[in-house]
């Protein structure tokens, strides 16, 4: 299991423009680290950076566990999530359709799927099309994947910006549970995590 996530001396472009350069980070199991800076700073590209989907400038993204370095390719494919600024659903699929989708394509179990409709309290949600249901629900959906499929590296961009003040509680007990089981959390904020998180600023 993964656990360990190390950044060394990453520089990221966007364009012509640089966005950073020099950003080093070490993110050990049960830690979070929430990632400030100003819009354009760079915060959403270094989380697609550590997925893969962004190819750095110069520096290097590794992944460690306890008996040694993981090859990027399987920590990428088995070993995070990335949650981003869109849900990624589908809005012509009820809700129980595409949460039991993405928990086969990303090989959860029947009994994580079970676990992650009770965590977010999705069940009065599953038998409605995902074009049905509101900014909160959609998101508590995509966070279901979280649970649905259990992976030890989080990556979330601003994760509970359109969750209403109970869903934010109910998401920070899921954050803590993660952590104390041994999980990492890489977060992309603007206000503070509902979890003791270390703070790195991205960008000047």
């Amino acid at each position: 299991m993964m656990d360990r996530l190390v950044i060394e001396g990453l520089a990221l472009t966007r364009g012509e423009r640089r966005l950073f350069e020099g950003l080093s980070l070490n993110l050990a199991k049960g830690e979070a680290v929430a990632l400030t800076g100003a819009n354009g700073a760079g915060k959403t590209s270094l989380l697609r950076a550590v997925a893969g989907l962004i190819r750095p400038e110069a520096g290097a993204v590794s992944f460690f566990r306890p008996d040694g370095e993981i090859e990027p390719e399987t920590a990428r494919g088995q070993g995070l999530h990335l949650l981003g600024h869109q849900d990624g659903l589908k809005s012509t699929r009820t809700a129980a359709e595409e949460l039991g989708f993405w928990s086969r394509w990303l090989g959860g179990s029947a009994v994580d799927l079970d676990q992650a409709v009770e965590a977010l309290q999705l069940e009065p949600l599953l038998a409605l099309e995902v074009r049905k249901l509101s900014a909160g629900q959609r998101r508590r959906l995509a966070l279901a994947r979280l649970i649905a499929s259990p992976r030890p590296l989080w990556l979330l961009d601003e994760p509970m910006a359109p969750l209403d003040a109970p869903r934010r509680a109910l998401f920070g007990q899921m954050m803590q549970a993660h952590l104390d089981e041994g999980g990492l959390i890489l977060a992309a904020v603007h206000d503070a995590l509902p979890v003791p998180a270390r703070t790195v600023k991205v960008g000047e």
